[in-house]
């Protein structure tokens, strides 16, 4: 499967070289806004033995559609910004590459745009695109649903770079019908990230943890929507999409 992956700060690093390292997939190019290492080889940036010969493109230097004819894909990963939509998923609606994109935060009229996109093509949104993340959340609904009563908190820590509520304790807070301005946010030096979620019964408190202890995470949750993806017809998908068919019981 050949894959396109938008965006290479940090995370999409990490991304790229669990791509890297996983046969069944390939990494076609990357894209970026920045012409620092424009042309330069994934595979030899990142110090990783590979035979794929995927470069690393400034979306300032090239245009997507002539970046889409050069190198097709299957899948467009999306790691950049809330306005990278815009760069290509018009061509990928048209052309009917899927597309995973999990960048925490969209507004309004991107979330119409996403959804617009979808009608053309398979479309995966996920905030936080880590398995375990997305495990919690589905225990935290189903503890909630067995004592709507209980008393509930959020808890979030990230880098102390990260600007904003994480997108990811949004998706949380949603879920469990808790207000955003409850989530308690923590900046501290280079914590990658920690999702914690209290339930307060009364004699007791049960709390589901989830910390990230490498960006590598991202990819192996990517690589997972990528696999369940395969066979999806054309629509707008979330995690709870891809994870409901693994907990039927047979």
């Amino acid at each position: 499967m050949k894959i396109g992956l938008i965006g290479f700060g940090k995370t999409g690093k990490a991304v790229a070289n669990v791509i890297l390292q996983n046969k069944e997939f390939c990494l076609e190019w990357v894209l970026r806004r920045s012409t620092l290492l424009e042309r330069r080889s994934v595979s030899e940036f990142l110090g990783v033995e590979s035979n794929e010969t995927g470069l690393i493109y400034s979306s300032s230097k090239i245009k997507m559609p002539e970046l889409l004819d050069r190198y097709p894909v299957d899948i467009i990963i999306d790691f950049s910004s809330e306005t990278g939509i815009y760069t290509y998923g018009e061509i990928a609606g048209e052309r009917k590459i899927k597309i995973i994109t999990a960048v925490s935060h969209y507004g309004e009229v991107e979330r119409e745009f996403l959804k617009k996109l979808s009608e053309k093509t398979v479309l995966f949104w996920s905030p936080n695109i880590t398995l375990g993340i997305n495990y919690m959340l589905f225990a935290a609904k189903f503890l909630k649903k067995i004592a709507p009563w209980i008393d509930i908190e959020i808890i979030e820590e990230h880098f102390k770079e990260k600007q904003g509520v994480s997108g990811t304790a949004i998706k949380i807070a949603e879920a469990l019908d808790i207000k955003k301005s409850d989530i308690n946010s923590v900046r501290a030096g280079g914590i990658v990230g920690k999702h914690e979620v209290i339930f307060g019964f009364p004699y007791q408190t049960v709390r589901l943890i989830h910390e990230s202890i490498s960006r590598e995470a991202f990819g192996n949750g990517v690589l997972f929507v990528a696999e369940n993806l395969k066979n999806k017809k054309s629509g707008l998908y979330n995690f709870e999409d891809v994870l409901l068919p693994y907990f039927s019981i047979q």
